[in-house]
């Protein structure tokens, strides 16, 4: 898959190239560092350093990956965090562009990246996944080769702490939206969110909800505006047939669009040689498939449950999964990877599949 989230030791991982979050002389550090140097053999990585010379922030060089399971282990510097202020956005993206060009250039088909920044140098987590899905992303889209990319992090209850985005989604969960609210896992991270929720579950009309959610909503990065009424995706208006395949349905969309083929694959995250199967009218995709491919179309809800249906699936207000990308499509937010961010850190299925 072009792009998925893993939680581990990015030094246990396999890939054509494993992302070493590297200090500037690329010396031996803790963390990821110091386990891709014991990985690797602590003496023949650090001569391989050595022989570089170092690197600046924002900047990615290679060695080889020695012991690990590995071709290259790739260095990128990123910044440390100095509250925001001082351009360390542009140069942790510039420190993920500049790995995927060096594995680019190698010819790599595969990359693992940790979660640059995020560990000594204090860049707060949930401001360094968005940037992390955000680069990686924008290159997938552009590049014209084929590039498996892993974002290995750590922990990902990190990724919850005070997200006004995941409290909405939770509000929605405990307000009724999963009838079995027993079975669906609930957790409040502070005393202060839970009074948040429990004042809004008191409103019982979704008007008041609407109202009072986003006068307390901070900016956060998944926290994606709804799309204006203007640009709302219109209803589709297609001639299909009640027995059409999902795969007629899917390239009959494509066209309506007006998009190319690796358009609609990429922004659904999902690899080449899976579209291929899924244009023989035989294959049917997994759930997920088709969930990225329909917000890679951009499809309202009601257009979003047609193509599901083809396929032989159906949204549920009881399955968790469903109700968090439910709750993006309603809201006009169609980044798979952004969701996907949320999906991991809610321990639930990523969108886009690999087979």
């Amino acid at each position: 898959m072009p792009l998925t989230i893993a939680q581990g030791d990015i030094a246990q991982f396999s890939a054509d190239a494993l992302v070493n979050a590297a200090n500037r002389s690329l010396s031996e550090g803790g963390g990821v560092c110091g386990a891709l140097f014991k990985g690797a053999g602590r003496e023949r990585m650090r001569a391989a350093c050595e022989a570089v010379g170092g690197c600046e922030p924002g900047q990615a060089v290679a060695t080889p990956a020695f012991g690990l399971s590995a071709r290259y282990v790739i260095h990128a510097v990123g910044p440390v965090y100095m509250g925001g202020r001082q351009g360390e956005e542009e140069t942790l993206r510039n420190a993920y562009r500049s790995a995927l060009r060096l594995a680019r250039e190698k010819a790599l088909s595969s990359i693992a990246f940790p979660l640059i920044s995020a560990g000594i140098y204090g860049y707060p987590k949930n401001e360094a996944l968005h940037v992390a899905t955000e680069t990686i992303r924008d290159f997938l889209l552009t590049d014209e080769g084929e590039m498996d990319v892993t974002l290995v992090l750590y922990d990902r209850e990190d990724l919850r702490l005070n997200n006004r985005l995941e409290m909405e989604i939770d509000f929605l969960l405990r307000r009724g939206m999963l009838p079995e609210a027993e079975s669906v896992r609930y957790r409040m991270e502070s005393s202060r969110n839970r009074r948040y929720l429990e004042k809004l579950e008191q409103r019982q009309s979704a008007d008041a909800f609407t109202k009072e959610a986003p006068r307390v909503r901070r900016k956060m990065p998944y926290g994606t505006p709804s799309m204006p009424a203007e640009s709302a995706p219109a209803p589709l208006e297609l001639d299909l047939q009640l027995d059409e395949s999902f795969s007629r349905t899917l390239l009959k969309l494509i066209d309506s669009k007006g998009y190319k083929d690796a358009e609609v694959y990429k922004r659904a995250n999902i690899d080449r040689r899976l579209f291929s199967k899924i244009r023989n009218e035989s294959y049917r995709p997994g759930k997920s498939t088709v969930l990225a491919l329909a917000l890679a179309l951009r499809l309202s809800r009601t257009d979003a449950e047609s193509l599901l249906a083809r396929a032989g699936y159906a949204l549920s207000s009881s399955i968790e999964f469903d109700v968090v990308v439910s709750y993006f499509i309603n809201k006009g937010v169609y980044d798979v990877f952004e969701i996907n961010a949320v999906l991991f850190g809610r321990d639930l299925p990523l969108l886009g599949a690999s087979s």
